[in-house]
């Protein structure tokens, strides 16, 4: 498989359509803004739209911020569905509903194509230096044809069962993320007001059992005060919504999650849904009327 197609190239999808065009993929490229003149002069191919991605591609990957515009990418005028061909791959690697996935696959799988939801975890960090980890959804033959291209872009990809699971696989990922971010920036918070040097309980805290990737990079940004958005507050916020809302549809109760999406919720009104989510520290200092320090 040489011929990829890609739709969506904003701060995600331009480092891994990157990746592509550097591993020898001829890629076709389409996007609702213009497209970043480094994919054209490292030889990608500009499309008018999806449907002309997908009547040239051998396998077309979305990258997009929200359920909307992927059903509007795949069976908008001049969508992907329209150019769809028996035997291709369409992925989404955007991070969306669960439910609306397993639609969205059931209408290309009757257009003879494979259908794999495979959204990502790492950021723009992750995305940058093709560490991904991919989470992917969906039939195990177009998973296995589609993994030498997963790999170009990430580290660790699992296929995680049918459509629909990776999704679920990402939404479970944020709930954790959240409130792992949440339970860093009460510990420094803590820590600060009571007299101690956040950095330093930081530092400590980085050897014993309470490590995390969080604490390392996160902790990090609140002790420098450097929330230049890596992942936006206002995308997590989206995937905590799809949390609750499926915790809705099962008939569970995710306090911590409604809990953490009421801080993000805080932080909004704020001014700060562009901010980086290890805002969320912000919230929580705005309650206690204590900044953390900067070190």
């Amino acid at each position: 498989m040489k011929d990829i197609g890609f739709i969506g190239l904003g701060t995600m999808g331009r480092p891994m359509a990157s990746h592509l065009l550097a591993a020898g993929y001829r890629l076709f490229l389409h996007d609702v803004v213009p497209l970043p003149p480094e994919l054209i002069a490292a030889g990608g191919i500009a499309c008018e739209s999806g449907k002309q991605v997908a009547q040239e591609a051998d396998a077309v990957i979305i990258m997009v911020p929200d359920t909307p515009h992927v059903e509007a990418v795949l069976f908008g005028e001049g969508g992907v569905a329209e150019g769809v061909s028996k035997g291709m791959i369409v992925v989404d690697m955007s991070s969306i509903s669960p439910l609306a996935t397993k639609e969205f696959a059931r209408k290309i799988d009757a257009l003879g194509a494979d259908y794999l939801d495979a959204p990502v975890s790492g950021g723009e960090v992750g995305a940058k230096a093709a560490s991904l980890t991919i989470m992917v959804g969906g039939r195990e033959r177009a998973f296995n044809a589609m993994k030498p291209v997963f790999e170009t872009m990430g580290k660790n990809v699992t296929h995680v069962g049918g459509n629909g699971d990776g999704q679920t696989t990402k939404v479970a990922n944020q709930i954790i993320v959240a409130l792992t971010i949440e339970a860093v920036s009460e510990a420094l918070l803590f820590a600060s007001k009571a007299g101690a040097d956040p950095a330093l309980v930081r530092q400590a805290l980085m050897g014993g059992f309470a490590s995390s990737r969080i604490l390392e990079v996160h902790g990090d940004r609140m002790i420098k005060r450097n929330f230049d958005p890596g992942f936006r507050i206002e995308l997590h916020q989206k995937d905590l919504n799809l949390a609750l809302e499926g915790a809705r549809a099962l008939g569970l109760s995710l306090p911590g999650t409604a809990a953490a999406q009421q801080l993000f919720n805080t932080c909004t009104a704020l001014g700060g849904k562009a901010w980086d989510h290890s805002a969320i520290l912000k919230a929580l200092e705005v309650m206690a009327g204590h900044e953390v320090a900067a070190a």
